[in-house]
């Protein structure tokens, strides 16, 4: 099958290597020419672990290409896949733009029957947009399909390779037949294709995100009052966790939420529900436990030492909002270390792969940080150490060395990612979320 895809951020670029790799022929389309000049090179812009190798593989092998022209890109395509950024405007809709322009740029191409696949995160209603907005410059067939992507990012390529499910909506038979083609070699072990509306189907990738969110944000909750009663969250995780009703997954207390997802999803979706005039408190809620959320891990440094941390230097371990991603887009980190620099502390900071794009997002701000060249480094003669996003390297640190490095054994870890009896014999002074600190 030939097919296009716009837009080579996450979704893009893994949606076309993905497909590629299926034999498909696919070529990725996108007006920023750098990015179309790196990714032309061999050169990833993004990381996301197992992408390289299918990558190299596919643009190798010619299946796989890269323009910022859309004539040619679209030439001959079956599908046309949408995979555009949909960032929150100032009133928390998604803006959609990009998506938009783009529908009125394959207008102009459209030659033969295409489906055109939403895989952007939009509204409900969007699809119909769409189809508007096509329609009103082309008398050639088409029809509009959403097919919500449900990738995270660090799996991306095996949620795709192996979803656990795919939704599909629309009402045209003849688009569903290419979709369930496209599809065909990834549903072999089962997997099902749940077909609905396309209202429906844009609003289901709303709704799983948002719950989701709902879930971190209540087990944030929970951890914070378990601080008060003296309880451990961590037994308490696991108590309701075992009950198949509510899940293991998502019940890790932590600094917040971020990333690309959750937080405009939330948004978005509570300000569809206003607009409908079917408020959702619910996710009001979830949200302001978030912001609060990113906030106590500098409460828990400001009261240990006295309320004055002028002066103070910190050690940072981890920057992305999620281990195996370089994707800083709403990171806990960033919030923290605005706090504690204005507070006159000065940070140095390590993490395996979003220094550099860190870096970009704080030059010109008033934020003291310098950056280490491995975690170790990062420690020397630091009055603490924050621990904030729980990639594996820190999992199993060298504990001795890390006493000699820091001026005293101090930790506030954001992620729980040491037992309390380990951090009891190592002896050093811990404090977690919604466990009882070690002294």
């Amino acid at each position: 099958m030939k097919i296009s895809v716009i837009g080579t951020g996450y979704v893009g670029l893994v949606t076309g290597t993905c497909l590629a790799e299926k034999g498909n022929s696919v070529t990725c389309i996108d007006i920023d020419q750098n990015k179309i000049t790196k990714l032309k090179n061999g050169k990833l812009t993004i990381y996301e672990p197992g992408l390289e190798p299918i990558f190299v593989r596919n643009t190798n092998e010619k299946r796989l290409r890269f323009t910022n022209d859309y004539k040619s890109g679209l030439a001959g395509s079956t599908l046309i896949i949408l995979a555009l950024p949909t960032p929150p405007d100032q009133n928390g809709s998604a803006d959609l733009s990009y998506v938009l322009k783009a529908a009125k740029k394959i207008s102009q191409y459209l030659t033969e029957y295409t489906v055109i696949v939403n895989k952007s995160t939009v509204p409900v209603g969007t699809s119909k947009k769409i189809y508007d907005q096509i329609s009103k410059n082309t008398s050639v067939e088409f029809d509009v399909v959403s097919n919500p992507e449900f990738l995270r990012e660090g799996l991306a390529v095996q949620d795709f390779m192996k979803p656990d499910r795919i939704v599909i909506g629309g009402c045209s038979e003849r688009a569903l037949a290419v979709m369930r083609e496209l599809y065909e070699p990834f549903v072999r072990q089962g997997t099902p294709i749940i077909e609905m509306d396309a209202i429906s189907a844009e609003l289901t990738k709303y709704a799983a995100n948002s719950f989701l969110a709902t879930k971190i944000s209540f087990i944030n909750d929970i951890a914070n009052l378990c601080e008060r009663v003296g309880a451990n969250v961590d037994n308490v995780r696991l108590g309701i966790g075992a009950d198949e009703r509510i899940g293991k997954r998502f019940l890790f207390p932590g600094v917040g939420y971020g990333g690309s997802c959750f937080p405009k999803d939330v948004k978005a979706l509570i300000k569809t529900s206003t607009e409908y005039n079917r408020p959702l408190t619910i996710l009001k809620e979830v949200e302001h436990i978030n912001n609060k959320q990113k906030k106590i891990l500098p409460k828990k440094v400001l009261k240990y030492f006295g309320g004055d941390i002028s002066g103070k230097l910190f050690a940072v371990w981890g920057l992305a909002f999620k281990p195996d991603t370089d994707d800083m887009r709403e990171a806990p980190s960033l919030e923290i270390i605005k706090r504690l620099t204005k507070l006159g502390a000065s940070i140095v900071a390590y993490d395996p792969e979003a220094m550099d794009y860190t870096n970009k997002l704080l030059s010109g701000e008033d934020v003291n940080i310098s950056f280490a060249t491995n975690q170790y480094n990062a420690l020397e003669n630091a009055d603490a150490l924050l621990i904030v996003t729980d990639w594996s390297v820190f999992q199993n640190p060298d504990f001795k060395k890390m006493k000699k490095l820091l001026k005293k054994p101090i930790i506030f870890d954001g992620r729980n990612i040491y037992e309390l009896d380990k951090m009891q014999t190592e002896n050093f002074h811990y404090e977690s979320i919604g466990r009882p600190v070690v002294n």
